[in-house]
């Protein structure tokens, strides 16, 4: 897979840390032309010194007009990821109109605005993943505004692949349960909190970041060509136990 990725264009969101971080990386590793975004200038003048290659745009994806002024500047893509995320996880009574403006406005909204803008540089035979989640179609405790955001994003990704597919790009999801990056371990070191969730697992364990990362690079290459409209769970079974 990652061999297909050599000279291909692909841009990132959610570029400055975790899953999008080693996405960025391991994609310049394998030849491809990486377009980082992120927030923080601090995290993408990390990236460009792991490689200079890494071609970074700093925005904030809650600002519409800033997402469309900043990345219509972006070159013809064969790839977007769209991974930037927020998790506000908060008991419902306990959730607050910010939290919900905040995680909609990063989550989904976002989302859209980004895919909008960037979609007439998006070259023929081009591939969208979106970065979802299980909580998307299953229900976790304290995650009622974070999941109503994954299932939009899937019902989001469906009506791309339908829209988009006439057009040769090709929409697709990955979502996982937890995800060992070091937000995900520091939130999930607690046996008492990550223990009934593991037991509904039949492996028994959480998802690495390497298997999002190798998920995403499938559907982003030409070995997923008929794979379109899809959500590819990443959660070790979870769904049939």
């Amino acid at each position: 897979m990652y061999e297909n990725m050599k000279n291909k264009t692909i841009l990132v969101t959610g570029a400055g840390a975790g899953i999008g971080n080693d996405l960025c990386k391991q994609l310049a590793e394998a030849g491809a032309n990486v377009v980082a975004v992120a927030r923080s200038s601090e995290q993408l003048k990390e990236l460009r010194s792991f490689n200079s290659s890494i071609k970074t745009f700093q925005v904030d994806l809650k600002d519409w007009s800033q997402v469309r002024q900043t990345l219509a500047n972006v070159p013809a893509l064969d790839g977007l990821v769209n991974n930037a995320g927020i998790a506000i996880i908060r008991p419902f009574t306990e959730l607050t109109e910010q939290d919900f403006d905040d995680t909609f406005d990063v989550n989904i909204k976002a989302v859209f605005n980004v895919t909008q803008t960037v979609l007439p540089k998006l070259k023929e035979n081009s591939s969208v993943v979106m970065v979802s989640s299980l909580a998307a179609s299953r229900s976790f405790d304290g995650h009622a505004v974070y999941s109503a955001t994954k299932a939009a994003v899937d019902s989001l990704t469906r009506s791309l692949a339908l829209e988009l597919g006439p057009r040769k790009i090709r929409v697709n999801s990955v979502n996982p349960t937890v995800v060992l990056t070091k937000m995900g371990r520091d939130n999930w070191s607690d046996p008492a909190k990550a223990g009934p969730l593991l037991a509904h697992i039949p492996q028994r364990r959480f998802c690495e970041v390497q298997e999002v990362v190798d998920a995403i690079v499938f559907l982003l290459s030409d070995k997923s060509s008929f794979v379109n409209g899809h959500h590819l769970n990443l959660e070790g079974g979870y769904s049939v136990s």
